[in-house]
C-alpha cells in the first residue's frame, strides 16, 4: 500500500512539474479567461479580509492581479508564502451581472510548494451586490 501511495505522489508531482515547465514566461501576468482554464502565477500578498484584523477571514493576491477572499480563515492560505508559485483555475463566472461589474468569479488555486488547494471568489460580494 505504501508503494502505491508513493508512486501516486510521485506521478502527481511529476505532472505538476511538467505542467509548470510548459507554461510560457508571461503566464504569471495572465488571468484565466473562461471556466476550466488555468494559469501559473505567484502569490504577491497574504493577509486578512479586513486589513490588520485577525479572525476576519483570509485574503490573498497574485502577480496576475487576481485576488481571493474568504470570511473564514483558510489554513492553506495561511501556510502559503509570498512568492510561492500557484496553479490558478477559473471555475465559475456569475451570470446576469451589470455591465462592468466583474466581481464574483470563483477560482481554485493550488500552491505548488505545499500542494494545498482552496476555492474562493475574487471579492467579498458577487456582481450586483454591496
Amino acid at each position: 500500500m505504501r508503494t502505491a501511495f508513493r508512486l501516486a505522489a510521485h506521478v502527481g508531482t511529476l505532472a505538476v512539474t511538467l505542467l509548470f515547465n510548459s507554461v510560457s514566461p508571461n503566464a504569471a501576468e495572465q488571468l484565466p479567461t473562461a471556466p476550466g482554464t488555468c494559469v501559473v502565477t505567484t502569490i504577491s500578498s497574504i493577509g486578512t479580509r479586513l486589513l490588520d484584523t485577525p479572525g476576519s477571514g483570509s485574503a490573498v493576491s497574485f502577480a496576475n492581479r487576481a485576488g481571493q477572499v474568504s470570511y473564514e480563515d483558510v489554513p492553506a492560505i495561511s501556510q502559503s508564502r509570498v512568492g510561492d508559485r500557484v496553479y490558478m483555475c477559473l471555475m465559475q463566472i456569475p451570470r446576469g451581472c451589470p455591465p462592468g461589474d466583474n466581481r464574483g468569479r470563483i477560482y481554485t488555486t493550488t500552491n505548488l510548494r505545499t500542494m494545498q488547494s482552496w476555492t474562493l471568489p475574487d471579492a467579498q460580494h458577487s456582481c450586483g451586490g454591496a
